[in-house]
């Protein structure tokens, strides 16, 4: 299918599930009536904490779970007037390794295909096994194959259809830096040829790199849908860490730079917190000489996709906003942590 310029692969408008309660427990809301646009073309990253909806919006996409209200198409087919339409516009890859272990990859790919209605002519079973590196595998019976490679079939199943839009929930999860990098690769490439990808994933620096446009949900609500470098910028700010020698160095306390924010790490280096558009880096280096401090080295930081998700997200855990802003306060990140989960 080609695309159409200006035209949304996926359009969600005040998309509602409710799911019912069990047990005496009341209802529990879990989209509460989010609009949602897929750009035609792009890589499209929805992240979000464990519980946000995410799950949920792709199962109703893919006609797993029925919505409550409001309305979702998938290439301009509605999910409820064109079901037929609308499930053969996209391809879904679970996050759960779901294969059937007595099949061989050319034997679930032909199956997955017959499913979908395409002609036993137009089938491209051991073009899409070869591109994902599972050609030599292909009658050998799913069960044998290692945990990357179950990873890869999975993807193969989701393409025999050839969809315009390709869903990956979690699709590195578990796989070795290799097999990432390799699916990245693959990810771009598919792009390149026009089909639009939504991406969930565990590792935000996975997001970071890939996606042009980025959604974080939140408690069913959509947070943020912005392109990536608009989404980097909500946090104008970067820290210059300073190893500074003579003594100034370790045991030194933190010197006064004129109202800039700066904290002494143990290890004796000065961690100084500024914005871009009050002061430069050129000033700061300038404050430091004139407080006779000795500059042994110097690198910058950046706020990354991580400190955007934490802002967005921290409110879980009671954090106020900030009534001049509008933002929350970013939880320090200890030292050594892991990335943030966009389960």
């Amino acid at each position: 299918m080609t695309a159409t310029p200006g035209r949304n692969a996926i359009d969600a408008k005040a998309l509602r599930k409710v799911y019912r309660g069990g047990r005496g427990q009341p209802p529990a809301e879990a989209l509460k009536g989010i609009d949602l646009a897929v750009p035609q073309g792009s890589i499209f990253g929805l992240l979000g904490p464990n519980g946000a909806g995410k799950s949920t919006f792709i199962n109703i996409l893919a006609d797993l779970v029925v919505k409550t209200s409001g309305t979702a198409s998938i290439w301009g087919f509605d999910i409820d007037k064109n079901p037929r339409q609308a499930r053969a516009s996209i391809g879904v890859v679970p996050q759960e390794l779901n294969i059937d272990p007595f099949f061989t990859p050319g034997e679930a790919l032909e199956l997955q295909a017959g499913l979908y209605g395409v002609p036993k002519e137009e089938r491209r079973t051991m073009e899409i096994l070869r591109v994902l590196g599972l050609d030599d595998k292909a009658d050998a019976y799913a069960r044998t194959l290692s945990g990357g490679m179950r990873r890869r079939l999975l993807v193969a199943k989701a393409l025999v259809h050839n969809p315009p839009v390709l869903v990956l929930d979690e699709p590195t999860a578990g796989v070795d830096i290799e097999l990432r990098k390799q699916l990245w690769d693959y990810v771009r490439e598919l792009n390149n040829r026009g089909t639009t990808i939504v991406l969930t994933t565990h590792y935000l620096e996975e997001a970071e790199e890939l996606c042009d446009r980025i959604a974080i949900i939140n408690h069913g609500e959509v947070a943020a849908c912005e392109e990536k470098t608009t989404l980097l910028h909500r946090i104008e700010q970067k820290q210059m860490v300073i190893r500074p020698g003579g003594e100034s160095g370790e045991g030194a306390r933190a010197p006064d730079l004129g109202g800039l924010k700066v904290e002494c790490r143990p290890d004796g280096c000065l961690v100084i917190t500024y914005s871009p558009e009050d002061i430069s880096a050129g000033e700061i280096i300038e404050r430091l000489q004139r407080a006779n401090i000795e500059i042994l080295d110097i690198t910058t930081q950046q706020s990354d996709l991580e400190d955007v998700f934490l802002q967005l997200t921290y409110h879980r855990d009671g954090a106020a906003e900030d009534p001049a802003t509008g933002t929350r306060p970013v939880p320090d990140r200890p030292a050594g942590h892991a990335p943030a989960s966009a389960e």
